[in-house]
């Protein structure tokens, strides 16, 4: 029994340690983006399922991190960080009924705006802007030119089908 309790106590140690990390980099790489009124203001939207898109992408911006790391693919973290935090930058939700093709279009049409409402309030590098501007692809018919955007596009999709088949909910505003 204490040995079950031990390694239950290591677990959440370890899990701890790695979100501990996470916000450091988080802080360390785009504490302008997180204290933005603009970024902040995406906890009121809904991304899939139950998740606020802000949820949704520190989740991408961590699986974005894990990924390279385990890989060990050489990546500029603080670009890739930046565009994963940025890459859903709509600031609407798409789910209203009453918004213009609220539903059907909103795949194809969310990075480009996500990329002007990021551009109008940020200075982006080519890698930012190809992140948040293909990170849908296939549907932005031109594929990823930079591994930072391939990484944040594979953690997209991963974050994505979680939420979407409800293993990964929103479990309320997580302040940073």
């Amino acid at each position: 029994m204490k040995e079950r309790h031990a390694n239950n106590l290591d677990r959440i140690r370890k899990r701890y340690e790695k979100r501990r990390q996470l916000y450091r980099l988080l802080r360390e790489h785009a504490s302008d983006i997180l204290k933005s009124e603009n970024f902040r203001s995406t906890k009121n939207y809904i991304q899939h399922g139950t998740m606020p898109v802000h949820r949704h992408c520190i989740d991408v911006a961590e699986k974005s991190i894990a990924i390279s790391k385990f890989l060990r693919i050489p990546c500029n973290e603080r670009e890739m960080v930046r565009g994963a935090l940025l890459h859903d930058y709509f600031l609407y939700d798409w789910h209203d009924k009453s918004r213009e093709n609220y539903q059907r279009l909103h795949g194809f049409y969310h990075p480009g705006i996500a990329l002007r409402n990021a551009s109008m309030e940020y200075e982006l590098t080519l890698r930012e802007k190809d992140i948040i501007k293909k990170h849908m692809w296939p549907l932005t018919v031109v594929p990823p030119l930079c591994r930072e955007a391939w990484i944040v596009t594979t953690a997209d999709k991963y974050c994505s089908l979680l939420e979407t088949l409800k293993l990964h909910r929103g479990a309320g505003v997580r302040a940073i």
